[in-house]
């Protein structure tokens, strides 16, 4: 007989194709699923690539107030508490030296944007990404490229129009990414983190900080870094939206964002919870 696992107690949730959809609207649904599991005593940690001032409003919209928060894929974990100033604290940063890989990338996409994350949550910026994908506070290197790669990165942002995500997993492969953690977007997006620093990696720090045992540990998500956050959790559910590349490396595949799949997922645990 295969044993049971323990009912659920971490969640862990991406944000972008998982708890809002692609216009990054929150549906009232999701919004009332995930009460609902904090409610009924459930640990919800939102685990993100998105930065600390992208995140902070999608906490605030879910009105998670205490516990912890996932930003820059594993790199910024926040502590979340009401009695704080700001409501959170920053708990923990993880940082790299970003030189050698921005040379080796530039040569091979000299023409691509770069955003260079700092650990205040700021950005250091090549030239103005489009509106809305990178929210905090920006500042745009004035003398050279050389002034980006000297600043400690939390994580780095590579964006080339040109390209295709299928062109970023092909350059990946091609010049070996030493050094860093990386995760390719669903366009010509890819994100570095520092070497073993992933949205896994800050999971586990949580998991032991709250006593969860790994077996009550579930993990939602629809992109390419997720999938480390799959291997870790006992439960991996990528959303129905996701690539089949993502999909395989999840143990199921829930409904769509646009049919809030998540939503669905949730209301199921916490009515499958056992009574106290």
């Amino acid at each position: 007989m295969i044993p049971r696992l323990p009912a659920p107690q971490l969640l862990a949730l991406d944000i972008d194709g998982t708890t809002v959809d692609h216009d990054f609207k929150l549906s009232e649904r999701v919004r009332t699923a995930v009460r609902s599991a904090v409610a009924a005593g459930l640990d919800v940690v939102i685990a993100t690539g998105r930065s600390l001032h992208e995140t902070l409003p999608v906490l605030d919209s879910l009105e998670l107030l205490h516990g912890w928060a996932v930003c820059s894929n594993g790199s910024v974990t926040l502590r979340l508490d009401p009695s704080l100033e700001r409501g959170y604290e920053v708990a923990a940063v993880e940082t790299f030296d970003a030189r050698e890989i921005l040379t080796l990338l530039r040569e091979h996409l000299p023409t691509a944007l770069y955003a260079l994350e700092t650990d205040s949550g700021g950005f250091l910026l090549t030239a103005p990404f489009p509106p809305g994908e990178l929210e905090g506070p920006h500042v745009r290197v004035a003398s050279s490229f050389e002034e980006l790669m000297a600043a400690p990165a939390c994580r780095v942002v590579v964006r080339s129009p040109e390209h295709t995500s299928d062109d970023f997993m092909a350059l990946t492969r091609k010049v070996g990414l030493h050094g860093v953690n990386y995760a390719v977007g669903w366009t010509a997006w890819l994100d570095l983190a520092p070497q073993g620093v992933s949205k896994a990696s800050a999971l586990e720090k949580v998991r032991v900080t709250l006593g969860v045992d790994p077996s009550a540990t579930v993990a939602v998500g629809d992109g390419r870094n997720d999938i480390e956050m799959f291997a870790w959790a006992a439960r991996s559910v990528a959303m129905g939206n996701a690539v089949d590349e993502v999909k395989a490396a999840a143990g199921e595949v829930c409904g769509d964002v646009a049919d809030d799949g998540l939503a669905l997922l949730l209301e199921k645990i916490v009515a499958d919870r056992p009574a106290p």
